[in-house]
């Protein structure tokens, strides 16, 4: 072998290195008669790569001297070690940064939910490249902003896949199905890039989440055309596909897909065939897959135990629960649920009274399922015990909580209750408008219904189906013929809402009492 030099002895420590051949690195690195900042920058990257920080911070601190890649390495190896704070310090203290640095630091505070202080760098920051602006955009839909994630998607001056696909996904997962869709049809039409495996994982979580079925196989053909369920390295694109179609109900797909890939299906994909199993009623089926899982979780059970009761299959759901090894206050709450909508009241309540002489807090849907057993039964001791248990257990009441009190006290007959709760409410649904204008109304106070629809109208709420239900009830007991009428003529003529048999039957009974 020729003389070996600076160059071949850093080639050769990079080879150790790529390898994941610490040990020898290390021992080459000490042998080298002569070292040069790429041999420190490359012992320094490894040392970081192997989560052997402090090792790699001694170094940093030997180094006779030092370049931007250099302390670039160092900073993204305390980021990744979980140090931000030391990487921060290290960042200030460069003596010349580079679009790397503040990328690496920015990229840090946006993994660490740090938005913030991510933002207050992107401002500072003078040469910003479509990485910057795509760690912005993917951190704040990260901390649930979408908003603001897209008002900086719309300002990026030049935008590649990944920053689509960043603000597609973004969309997805925080629920904005459509405008994803959307987003993907101006990607289309106003530039000429390809979307990647990456974009259509958000596409099919976003096909699944507003049910397009035809969209969703269109995109399944498509990315079959350009190759990429070939590059699947991962499975997480066969796991959204899986998603997709077990969502759809189309589970002779789903199970091609799933058998396909069965060297990389995780315990969600099974979870996702299994509850698209349980929505087509194969319980069997679900059953088959369960009993064969290699590793099963506290979803896997909990769906198990949800199909049975939605069966009415009480026993089986009881016995799979009493064998789950670990249950949760999700898997405790869907036992309560299932006996709620098998009718079994006196059974929900006494596994309420164990779910807490377990140790288990119930969440605030287990308070919202068992206010509204009380209210089927019409019990308002039981539910006012329920109440003064949820004051005592959580601090915070929440949406679905209020309107399950208001409908709870409406049913009991505590119809002031009900209204004291709805007029305390910081933020209305229409399902608050609905309960509170329902109880009024089949508790006879018509003026009182109506007044509230009013209200409701004035906050800009538009009224559904259910409401005229109960404006229109309200009239009749009331005798309000011409008001009723009026209000009939608006559901469609102002609101088009067609009416339906209850609305017709409605309108009879009422003209029926009145002698019409």
């Amino acid at each position: 072998m020729p003389e070996r030099n600076t160059v071949s002895y850093n080639a050769m420590l990079s080879g150790f290195l790529r390898c994941g051949k610490l040990s020898e690195a290390s021992r080459l690195f000490e042998e080298m008669p002569e070292r040069n900042v790429v041999s420190w920058t490359s012992m320094l990257y490894g040392l970081a790569d192997a989560g052997r920080i402090c090792e790699a911070r001694r170094l940093f601190e030997e180094m006779p001297e030092r370049n931007v890649v250099s302390w670039n390495a160092m900073i993204v190896g305390l980021i990744r070690n979980g140090d931000l704070e030391d990487a921060r310090l290290v960042f200030d203290k460069m003596p010349v940064k580079n679009v790397v640095s503040w990328n690496a630091m920015i990229e840090g505070y946006v993994e660490n939910d740090r938005i913030e202080e991510a933002r207050a760098l992107f401002e500072e920051m003078e040469d910003r490249n479509v990485i910057t602006w795509t760690s912005m955009i993917a951190g704040y839909c990260r901390a649930g902003e979408v908003e603001e994630g897209y008002f900086l998607f719309q300002r990026t001056p030049k935008r590649n896949v990944v920053s689509w696909t960043a603000m597609i996904g973004g969309f997805t997962w925080n629920g904005f199905y459509e405008d994803a869709l959307l987003l993907f049809l101006e990607m289309k039409r106003s530039s000429h890039i390809i979307p990647n495996a990456e974009t259509f994982i958000s596409l099919a979580y976003a096909c699944a989440g507003v049910g397009f079925h035809r969209l969703g196989k269109q995109l399944h053909a498509q990315l079959i055309i350009k190759g990429l369920d070939h590059d699947d390295y991962d499975g997480r694109l066969s796991k959204s596909l899986t998603y997709m179609y077990s969502s759809f109900g189309f589970m002779d797909s789903a199970h091609f897909i799933f058998n396909k890939n069965s060297n990389n299906n995780i315990v969600q994909s099974y979870n996702c065939m299994i509850n698209g199993y349980i929505r087509i009623g194969q319980l069997e089926k679900a059953q088959n897959l369960f009993d064969t899982m290699p590793v099963r979780d506290k979803i896997t059970w909990t769906s198990m135990v949800d199909g049975y009761f939605s069966t009415g299959n009480v026993s089986q759901a009881c016995y799979l629960f009493r064998n789950m090894p670990d249950k949760d206050a999700v898997a405790w709450t869907a036992m309560i649920s299932g006996h709620v909508q098998n009718e079994l009241f006196d059974e929900a309540t006494y596994l309420f009274s164990e779910m807490q002489t377990q140790g288990i807090s119930p969440l605030s849907s287990t308070y919202a399922i068992l206010f509204g057993a009380a209210g089927a039964m019409a019990c308002l001791d039981q539910g006012m015990q329920f109440h003064g248990m949820l004051i005592k257990t959580l601090s915070d009441m929440d949406l679905i909580l209020d309107n399950s009190l208001i409908s709870m006290y409406a049913k009991c007959g505590e119809i002031h209750s009900a209204y004291r709760i709805f007029s305390h409410m910081t933020s209305r649904d229409l399902i608050s408008w609905n309960s509170m204008i329902m109880g009024f109304s089949h508790h006879g106070l018509a003026n009182e219904a109506l007044k509230v629809f009013e209200v409701m109208l004035e906050s800009g709420t538009h009224p559904n189906s259910i409401t005229f239900l109960g404006v229109l009830s309200a009239c009749g007991h009331a005798g309000f013929i011409s008001q009723g009428w009026e209000l009939y003529n608006a559901m469609s003529d102002v609101y088009a809402i067609q009416p339906g048999l209850e609305h017709y039957i409605c309108m009879i009974i009422f003209w029926a009492e009145q002698g019409k």
